[in-house]
């Protein structure tokens, strides 16, 4: 008696795991044969399949490190340029800070306005540090010798003082 199996189904008539199109577990050498999908593996699945070579494991480690590294360093550079920007703006403020403090613990006899040029002297005649409204090129005579002429200064709207060029 010759028996005739169906290929595409198995005995029990349930589809294995890997649910490809008419893929089922075979069972024609009397034990179960699980399916492989051969068009999903990168790998031949038979003697006559096509030649490939290993992936080089470590060779490819390094890569994948290198390429690692070449990202984290220009993330880290751009982290640091955006630092020295920071840093910039913190040392213009405590400039402006210092001026500030120069500029109220220096003498003047006007009334001071926002926006206004104002120049800070060291008066050496007198030893102290003085506000005034011209610049070493603005007097008519020349500028007065007991003057040692500091920074140009401005007043802000904040009510600090910076120093203009």
């Amino acid at each position: 008696m010759i028996c005739q199996m169906d290929t595409n189904q198995p005995e029990n008539g349930k589809s294995n795991s890997a649910n490809g199109r008419n893929s089922f577990d075979s069972t024609s050498t009397g034990g179960l044969i699980a399916f492989i999908n051969r068009n999903v593996t990168p790998y031949p699945t038979e003697s006559s399949g096509p030649k490939f070579d290993l992936v080089p494991v470590e060779k490819q480690k390094d890569i994948m490190l290198n390429v690692a590294r070449m990202h984290a360093q220009q993330e880290y550079n751009r982290i640091m340029e955006l630092v020295a920007v920071l840093q910039k703006q913190a040392e213009q403020i405590k400039r402006r800070l210092d001026v500030t403090d120069m500029v109220h613990a220096a003498k003047y006899d006007f009334q001071v306005y926002h926006g206004n040029t104002y120049w800070l002297v060291f008066d050496s005649r007198k030893q102290f540090t003085r506000l005034v409204m011209n610049g070493p090129n603005d007097w008519s005579s020349g500028k007065p010798e007991d003057y040692e002429y500091i920074c140009p200064v401005k007043w802000l709207g904040d009510h600090t003082w910076v120093e203009v060029e």
